[in-house]
């Protein structure tokens, strides 16, 4: 039986008057995939960033691996595997694709990291997303579904035991999805497991075992991708009344 890797208890977060999210409460089981949907302004990044500790909530608590760390900076929560992907990627522009990986294996990963084969550890998650004939070019000259890859690739180098992977296909191609979530699918395979934010549908339904829903700072369902696309809240929240 899976262990629980993240526990996340009446979550809130403030910003001035508006309320981002509003007691909201959502666990992970150890490589279980996880998608969080809902309409543009329903907080789904906002979670993200209070679990990777981008901000701080201002109420509730983030627990993982049985340890709070509600509290705790983002770059500790990375060094303990948490690793997150951006909606939109920035690479270290001067450093090669293979130097982009180096740094967060050398920082992020460091007690996971054999040092002594660094650059061989990069070539292996190259290979993973299937980017090992682009590993000396340099990163400025990417196409937006390289730089896709190129930011998964990152994440992957943090060594995660958790990936928040937030809008990975935004403005990509049908084809070029599938590629993204071959990616995913491969990472998960390998013991990851993955919180997705996407607008995608097919996408967060196709990968997602399990699906939560924000409106409005709310979670407003939750369940097998099926049971959310046939709930009448759901349809409520994206089409109106």
């Amino acid at each position: 039986m899976s262990e629980r890797i993240l526990e996340v208890t009446g979550l809130t977060k403030r910003f001035g008057g508006f309320v981002a999210l509003d007691t909201v409460s959502l666990h992970l089981d150890e490589g279980e995939r996880l998608g969080l949907i809902g309409p543009n302004g329903s907080g789904k990044t906002t979670m993200i960033n209070c679990i990777s500790g981008a901000l701080i909530n201002d109420e509730g608590a983030v627990k993982f691996k049985g340890r709070d760390i509600t509290g705790l900076k983002a770059h500790k929560r990375a060094q303990m595997g948490i690793a997150r992907s951006f909606q939109v990627p920035k690479p270290f522009g001067t450093m090669t694709v293979l130097e982009n990986l180096c740094i967060p294996l050398e920082f992020a990963a460091w007690e996971r990291t054999d040092h002594r084969h660094i650059e061989e550890q990069a070539m292996e998650i190259l290979e993973l997303v299937g980017f090992e004939d682009r590993a000396h070019e340099s990163s400025a000259g990417l196409t937006q579904i390289e730089m896709r890859k190129l930011e998964l690739a990152r994440a992957l180098a943090a060594k995660p035991s958790l990936l928040l992977s937030d809008e990975a296909m935004a403005g990509l191609s049908s084809s070029e999805v599938d590629e993204i979530l071959e990616i995913l699918f491969k990472l998960n395979e390998g013991g990851v497991a993955v919180i997705m934010i996407e607008h995608i549908m097919r996408a967060v339904m196709r990968y997602s075992e399990r699906v939560i829903v924000l409106d409005a700072g709310r979670k407003i369902a939750e369940g097998s991708p099926d049971e959310v696309t046939s709930n009448p809240d759901v349809e409520r929240a994206y089409l109106g009344e």
